[in-house]
C-alpha cells in the first residue's frame, strides 16, 4: 500500500478509461501505462468495470519498473444500486454513508493503494434534481477526502441543473465534471462553460464512439490530411484546445500512441472554431 504524498496532484493531460474490458482489463491497464497514459479512470462497478483488473495491471507494471504509484493519478467512482448490478460493492440495505465508505475501502483494496487521486460521484441519484441522497453522498465523499482516502472530488453524467442546484445550496463544488461529451450538443457547451467560469476541469468521455459523424466530416478529414494526423487525433487535439480533459478506451497500442502523440498537434485556433461549430 502506498502512502498519499503531502503534494497536490497535478491534473493530467490524458486518461485512460477502463470500461467494458472484462478479462482483458489488466493487459490494457498495463499496456496503456507501457505507451505512455499516466492517468487511469475506473469504477467499483462491476457491471461496466473490472476494478480488480486494473489493481492487476498497475501492479504488473509496478513490478516491471514501468511507474511507481507516485508517477500516477488514478481515479474511481462511486455508483448507486441502480447503476450496479448483482455484484455489489458494498451492503445494500445500509445507510448511503456506509455504502460509499465501504465501497472506497474496496476500491483502495482493488488499486493496492492507501488514496486516489480523484473519487467520482458516477451520477446523481435523479436525472434532474440534485436530491438529499446526493447531497448525503457528497458530504461523505468530503469526509473521506478529509480523512486522506481521496485527493480530489468529482461527479459524472450531470446536467447543467445539477451543477446549479449544488452551486445554489452552497456547497463544495467539485474539481471534476465528467460528461459523455456530444458534438450534436455542441460538445456539451452549457457544462463546459460552468466549469471554465469556476476553474472546474471538464473530463469528456466518448469523445469518439459518441460522435462517429464528426469523424467523417469533410473538414475534419481534410484537415487531418493536411496535418498528417488521425481525424481521431485531431478531435483529441480539439478537446484540449477548448479546455476538455479526454479520455479514450482503445485497446489498441498503436491507438495508445497515437491519442497521446494528439498533445503535441499543432491545431490553429480558426479550425479550432470550425470544429466546435460542427453542432451549431
Amino acid at each position: 500500500m502506498t502512502l498519499m504524498p503531502s503534494a497536490s496532484p497535478p491534473v493530467p493531460d490524458f486518461l485512460y478509461g477502463t470500461a467494458w474490458k472484462e478479462d482483458r482489463t489488466a493487459t490494457l491497464t498495463e499496456l496503456a501505462l507501457r505507451a505512455g497514459f499516466r492517468a487511469i479512470d475506473t469504477a467499483n462497478q462491476r457491471r461496466h468495470y473490472c476494478e480488480t483488473g486494473v489493481g492487476e495491471g498497475l501492479a504488473a507494471a509496478y513490478c516491471a519498473g514501468v511507474v511507481t504509484r507516485a508517477d500516477l493519478f488514478l481515479q474511481t467512482k462511486f455508483t448507486y444500486q441502480r447503476g450496479q448490478d448483482h455484484r455489489l460493492p458494498y451492503d445494500p440495505d445500509a445507510r448511503l454513508t456506509v455504502q460509499l465508505s465501504q465501497s472506497l475501502a474496496s476500491s483502495l483494496e482493488h488499486l493496492g493503494t492507501e488514496y486516489v487521486d480523484s473519487y467520482l460521484l458516477h451520477g446523481p441519484s435523479s436525472g434532474s434534481d440534485w436530491t438529499d441522497d446526493d447531497a448525503e453522498v457528497w458530504e461523505t465523499m468530503r469526509k473521506e477526502r478529509d480523512a486522506g482516502r481521496a485527493r480530489l472530488l468529482g461527479v459524472s453524467n450531470v446536467s447543467l441543473a445539477h451543477l446549479q442546484q449544488m452551486e445554489a445550496v452552497h456547497t463544495e463544488l467539485p474539481a471534476f465534471v465528467q460528461n459523455r461529451c456530444l458534438a450534436r450538443l455542441g460538445w456539451d457547451r452549457e457544462v463546459r462553460s460552468f466549469c471554465h467560469e469556476r476553474e472546474i476541469t471538464y473530463q469528456g468521455f466518448s469523445l469518439l464512439t459518441a460522435n462517429k459523424e464528426v469523424l467523417k466530416h469533410p473538414t475534419l478529414v481534410n484537415l487531418s490530411t493536411q496535418m498528417d494526423a488521425t481525424p481521431a487525433q485531431v478531435v483529441f487535439r480539439f478537446a484540449q484546445a477548448v479546455g476538455i480533459l479526454p479520455l479514450t478506451g482503445t485497446s489498441n497500442a498503436d491507438h495508445m500512441k497515437q491519442d497521446l502523440a494528439s498533445l503535441h498537434l499543432d491545431l490553429a485556433p480558426e479550425m479550432v472554431r470550425e470544429i466546435e461549430a460542427f453542432a451549431v
